[in-house]
């Protein structure tokens, strides 16, 4: 027979009932959170000061609005019981689908590329969006042939789940996004327990189809990619091969960065970023602003920061109550892993350009939100995992 519960024990549950899930933030992933949205706008405010003559805060006002948008959003999507997605697995996946192929027939073209949709207020990104709608909709899919994992056939099935988006956004052309489909994909598979001879099998028709891609087919005269992708997929293992072309966005962050030293040259004198030597440097080479501008010791934050934010979102694989959600934690995990990893490497000059963008840190609307729409995710599972273990607790207590 259960005892009955202590006046204590009652409190506990009024409050928790009343306060419901803002008791069980994870208050570390939280300030990860807030302290790369501050370092973010600190950089943008001083990288973009004269890039549009008479609005020195354009980008930062832009920015600071997705930044309180996205928290807003981050917040609501704790109160949610993430476990409910598994149920729409298909519209998500048809969406992620739909939104690639919308963008191929009506999105506008800039540089070459066809990957945005143009909207009142931002350019949006489905690529960017379809990054999170796979992590969800993949990991309904391996949950329900979670006891077939073993077979060769399942994994095929769940790979080709990944590649057929991965291939849409190849098209635009996205390799950046692409690559962290696939590397997503791997990821869940891993984590729900696919045997290791198969992900190795994976892994080697990858090393195989990047031989083909990279040096077979130009050779036969078969261009898979576009010359300039080539070149910045290759040209960072020598940076001074082509210094005015292919490698001249490498060599000028790596000016940058070094130039910084340990506590950087501050906004004013941030030659390579106030005088438009590094390119791209609001998006893809936010990190080289860092670098330059705040030296070692804002690049060491920054990193620091992010190494919070991944160590809490292990932490919470670990929590999930089921295995939706532990699946859905590791695929966001493996997305900012790589995210911080590439775009940070090739700052530095250890990996290719690939257009990947630093999470919370880079300018722009689609990548910012599908990001905090991802922490809100990390959140809920964490709440929902607190709350399993508490209703667990006090069962055994009463018990």
């Amino acid at each position: 027979m259960s005892a009955t519960p202590t006046p204590i024990q009652r409190s506990v549950e009024q409050i928790t009932a009343r306060r419901g899930p803002r008791l069980l933030l994870d208050p570390w992933l939280l300030l990860a959170t807030l302290g790369l949205i501050a370092c973010s706008l600190v950089t943008i405010k001083g990288a973009t000061r004269n890039d549009i003559p008479g609005s020195p805060l354009y980008f930062f006002e832009r920015q600071a609005g997705y930044a309180v948008v996205g928290v807003l959003l981050m917040l609501a999507l704790t109160r949610f019981d993430y476990s409910r997605l598994r149920e729409f697995k298909l519209p998500v996946y048809g969406a992620l689908i739909g939104l690639n192929l919308l963008v191929l027939g009506l999105g506008s073209v800039a540089r070459g590329s066809r990957r945005w949709i143009s909207l009142p207020f931002f350019q949006f990104q489905p690529s960017e969006l379809g990054k999170l709608l796979l992590i969800v909709a993949l990991s309904a899919f391996v949950v329900d042939r979670v006891r077939r994992l073993d077979e060769r056939e399942t994994t095929a099935r769940l790979m080709l789940l990944a590649l057929g988006p991965a291939a849409l956004v190849m098209i635009q052309p996205d390799l950046g996004s692409a690559l962290v489909y696939v590397t997503v994909a791997l990821a869940i598979l891993f984590v729900a327990g696919t045997p290791g001879r198969h992900l190795g099998g994976l892994i080697g028709l990858f090393a195989v189809a990047t031989v083909l891609v990279l040096a077979v087919a130009p050779a036969a005269g078969v261009h898979v990619l576009q010359p300039y992708q080539v070149e910045r997929l290759t040209g960072f293992v020598n940076p001074s091969h082509d210094p005015r072309n292919a490698t001249y966005q490498v060599n000028q962050s790596l000016i940058a960065i070094g130039s910084g030293e340990k506590t950087g040259r501050g906004v004013a004198h941030a030659t390579q970023t106030g005088l438009n030597f590094l390119p791209e440097h609001h998006t893809d080479f936010v990190f080289s602003v860092v670098g330059e501008t705040y030296g070692f010791a804002g690049a060491a934050l920054v990193l620091s920061l992010y190494a919070l934010l991944i160590w809490r979102t292990l932490r919470i694989v670990t929590l999930a109550k089921n295995l939706f959600g532990a699946l859905i934690a590791g695929g966001v995990l493996a997305m900012l892993m790589y995210q911080v990893f590439v775009n940070v490497g090739m700052t530095i000059g250890i990996m290719p350009i690939t257009g990947v963008t630093l999470p919370l840190m880079s300018f722009g609307g689609a990548s910012y939100l599908t990001t905090f729409l991802a922490l809100g995710l990390l959140q809920s599972i964490h709440v929902q995992g607190r709350i399993a273990q508490t209703s667990k607790g006090r069962a055994l207590v009463l018990s």
